[in-house]
């Protein structure tokens, strides 16, 4: 009987005195978002009135969820989930489920002035909880192979955003999105393709993100050596064979077109003789891409001044005595100048 009353107050307040209508929008710039389980507050620009609204009212999907008047008429599925501000018209929503989402309106009847309407759309996501990233077990060699990255998650997935190695995921002719960027499709892989990359699952109350490494064998590319050109004689030189390769490249070496017993990226000559001047060849081999490539380095020996003679007639004084190397003789009138190399 008390409901029945309330609505026939509200109905004759509303079409007895008919007092037109002021609309005003909740304040939040766009729809607002929730999470199952959780709560949101339908807050309104409103303050205070000096004398009580005659009624405050909320519907939902054309249904009333709650009318306030002297007392509070609760739709009986949101008993116990629905808290109301009467002086302001805010709502607060708790224990949210999917059903919850949707458009929400408020009529509120003051005591003197016009009637004043809003609404507001709500979202409720499930929370993204977990993020995986799978793709078909295969050896990986760069221009022969195919593969693609999936991403999944479980909750309400909204967006998906793609990274690799920190950076956005860059599309090229080889590498493209599926339409709902769940899926990347790489065809053929290239030796850009190795690397780490991250899928971010998320919605507008919660996000994860899934790590994935991708292997692609490739090379070995740009074969050098760092090492001297140019040494003193009796010296200790190291050479350093580095190449481009995944996996790691094997390393031989070769000296003046003889094959050494150096299997590994260094080769180290102790102490430098005449005889270890010449051609030094390193090859890099990857043993899943099958594929070689080589480098040479010319090591010679340092130059070293010797002496000077001076020609006076016919009758050469010699200045200094040198040790065993290739040398020749430099003359400059009046003086010959003999060069020491190793």
């Amino acid at each position: 009987f008390k409901r029945k009353s309330a609505i026939l107050v509200l109905l004759w307040i509303t079409f007895c005195f008919k007092p037109a209508q002021k609309f005003f929008f909740l304040p939040e710039l766009g729809p607002l978002s929730g999470a199952v389980g959780g709560r949101v507050k339908f807050a309104t620009t409103l303050s205070p009135p000096e004398r009580p609204f005659l009624s405050v009212s909320w519907d939902f999907k054309g249904v009333n969820i709650i009318t306030s008047t002297s007392t509070n008429i609760t739709e009986p599925g949101h008993t116990n989930r629905i808290s109301l501000d009467r002086a302001t018209g805010t709502l607060e929503l708790r224990n949210l489920v999917l059903e919850d989402s949707g458009e929400y309106r408020l009529t509120i009847i003051p005591d003197r002035g016009l009637q004043r309407m809003g609404r507001i759309t709500l979202n409720v996501y499930v929370p993204i909880t977990a993020a995986t990233i799978s793709s078909p077990a295969a050896v990986l060699i760069e221009g022969q192979s195919s593969t693609t990255l999936t991403c999944e998650g479980s909750g309400s997935i909204i967006t998906r955003e793609w990274i690799k190695d920190g950076h956005h995921l860059h599309l090229t002719d080889s590498l493209n999105l599926g339409m709902d960027n769940r899926t990347v499709f790489i065809q053929p892989v290239l030796s850009s393709n190795h690397g780490t990359y991250q899928c971010r699952v998320s919605n507008p109350v919660s996000s994860k993100t899934a790590s994935f490494h991708l292997t692609v064998n490739y090379g070995p590319y740009n074969v050098s050596i760092i090492g001297p050109s140019a040494a003193w004689p009796g010296h200790k030189v190291t050479m350093q064979c580095i190449a481009d390769s995944v996996p790691p490249a094997n390393f031989s070496w070769s000296f003046n077109g003889n094959n050494t017993n150096v299997k590994t990226s260094t080769f180290v000559i102790e102490k430098l003789e005449p005889k270890s001047i010449g051609n030094y060849t390193c090859t890099a081999r990857n043993m899943v891409t099958m594929k070689e490539n080589s480098t040479i380095l010319d090591l010679r020996g340092k130059m070293i001044f010797i002496g000077h003679a001076f020609i006076v007639g016919i009758k050469i004084g010699l200045v200094a005595s040198f040790s065993s190397c290739s040398a020749f003789l430099l003359y400059t009138p009046p003086r010959l100048q003999m060069i020491c190399i190793f």
